[in-house]
């Protein structure tokens, strides 16, 4: 097990009816702004039950955060921030609303240059001081709530930003808030979920037994609950495992001393920058390539995913490897999601653009081991036709 530090001071509060805690969560004399997405937490009652808990408090809000939230549309909520004295945020909604909004937090107090915040890549961004966040999850998939990244969309690409002061203070986990959820959102948490995972555990062998069986507990789970919470929305004990499988996912527990490789959320983030394509669905069709192309690379990995998670452990080792990738990809299809790029317009020769795209941005050294280079992502694409 590699050297780490764990640090995660984020409240959580899970369960059904726990809206009306935001009352004590959210200081007394605080200038709250409450930021959202589209009209969903507006059309199910949730932004206005919101509203009643935290009655009595000077309240400003702003809506219309997009998916894959853009940093021209954040920069007007931190404008409104400024101009208003804001003092805490909340955020109302899913990935994109916590992104962006921890985006708000670490910006509006921020002296210089706004685009600099967007530079860093995976280091620290260059701030002393952010507003506090909460937040309400409506959609379980990024496990923004529970860890101090977030993911910005500015001209052609998506910019991961990291810092200590940007996880939340406290996030509410109301399954019941997810009900209404259609079907395509909660398929693509649970791919998102799924992904993250194992990009923290399919790699190689670095004896991390309690996050590889973690790692194993979230996989498994999410296979037994994904049909059944697509089919059946407001099977509450279903839901509330994928919310807790999402939050554990990707609030570091499971990559601490552990080695990890975010390729095919690399690759996928171009996709979804130059084709419009959903995230999950980008997933979806990568993951499987990724392990194809790179099996030798992550052979003992894959083995033991094949034989814990799917219990496949007879045969040759290509064999097994083999099943567990088909295995995998067949339970993305059983949730509605194809897994191959032809299938969203994909041409082969569109393939030099997404290269391009991520040799423009530095993405030429990928993998848990760094040695995955353009021409390996290509091999990737290819195969993920």
């Amino acid at each position: 097990m590699e050297n780490f530090d764990y640090y995660n001071p984020t409240r959580i509060v899970f369960g059904k009816d726990r809206l009306d805690e935001l009352d004590t969560l959210v200081p007394e004399e605080t200038r709250l702004m409450i930021l959202y997405g589209g009209g969903s937490v507006k059309k199910f009652g949730t932004l206005d039950r919101v509203r009643q808990a935290l009655k009595g408090r000077q309240i400003h809000e702003f809506g219309g955060i997009e998916p894959n939230p853009r940093f021209s549309t954040l920069m007007k909520a931190v404008d409104l921030v400024r101009r208003e004295g804001v003092d805490f945020l909340l955020a109302v909604g899913g990935g994109s609303v916590m992104d962006g909004t921890k985006f708000v937090a670490l910006a509006a107090g921020f002296c210089g240059k706004e685009t600099d915040l967007l530079s860093g890549r995976f280091k620290p961004v260059p701030v002393k001081t952010a507003l506090p966040v909460g937040t309400v999850v409506t959609l379980p998939a990024t496990g923004s709530e529970m860890n101090n990244r977030a993911v910005i969309s500015h001209g052609d690409a998506k910019i991961p930003i990291f810092s200590p002061l940007a996880f939340p203070r406290f996030s509410i986990l109301d399954p019941t808030l997810t009900y209404t959820l259609p079907p395509a959102q909660v398929a693509n948490g649970i791919i998102d979920t799924f992904i993250h995972t194992v990009e923290q555990y399919v790699t190689y062998p670095s004896e991390a037994r309690f996050q590889d069986r973690t790692a194993e507990g979230i996989l498994k789970t999410l296979v037994e609950i994904g049909s059944r919470t697509l089919d059946h929305p407001e099977d509450y004990d279903a839901r509330a495992n994928l919310i807790w499988c999402a939050t554990n996912a990707l609030n570091g527990l499971i990559g601490a001393g552990a080695p990890q490789d975010w390729t095919t959320h690399t690759i996928g983030h171009e996709l979804t920058a130059m084709f419009g394509m959903d995230h999950g669905k980008t997933l979806a069709v990568l993951q499987p390539a990724v392990w194809t192309v790179r099996r030798e690379q992550k052979k003992e990995k894959l083995l033991q995913y094949a034989a814990r998670v799917w219990h496949i452990t007879q045969g040759e080792s290509s064999e097994r490897i083999d099943l567990a990738i088909e295995k995998t990809r067949t339970f993305f299809e059983s949730l509605g999601v194809s897994t191959r790029l032809s299938d969203y317009g994909m041409t082969k020769e569109k393939i030099d653009d997404v290269v391009a795209a991520l040799e423009k941005h530095g993405m030429t050294q990928l993998s848990e081991t760094r040695d995955l280079t353009p021409e390996i992502s290509r091999r990737i694409l290819e195969t993920a036709l």
